[in-house]
């Protein structure tokens, strides 16, 4: 019997991010919670997309049940870890962008991750 890898990085939730995807379906919990397992293991995921005007490393997983689109953010930027920054149910019918609110909660939930990436590497670098 085959193993999954084991994850390089480890997965960090930022803010609300954790609570908003649990309340997403659990079909799209799955679909989405593979594709984090991927990134964590410096794999692609199928679905993700750069998420434009964030720079590079700023990845989106997009996923549609019952009629709705569900998206959760995440940034590979840092080398040993993954941080998701944002999960939401897209509410806007017209077009496919994000809104530009949602995108400013990205920006700053992602000045949040650097700080807290910087913090843990200093306390690790300690021991």
């Amino acid at each position: 019997m085959d193993r999954l890898p084991r994850p390089e990085r480890p997965l960090f939730w930022i803010a609300t991010s954790r609570k908003d995807y649990a309340e997403f379906p659990p079909r799209i919990q799955e679909e989405f919670g593979f594709q984090l397992f991927l990134a964590q293991t410096g794999q692609h995921p199928p679905s993700a997309k750069a998420l434009k005007g964030l720079g590079s490393g700023v990845v989106e997983l997009i996923g549609d049940y019952d009629g709705d689109t569900f998206r959760s953010v995440y940034t590979v930027r840092f080398e040993t870890a993954v941080y998701v920054l944002h999960s939401f149910k897209k509410k806007s019918k017209r077009g496919i962008r994000s809104p530009k609110a949602e995108l400013d909660l990205i920006k700053r939930r992602l000045q949040v991750a650097q700080a807290d990436y910087k913090l843990r590497m200093h306390e690790d670098y300690k021991k």
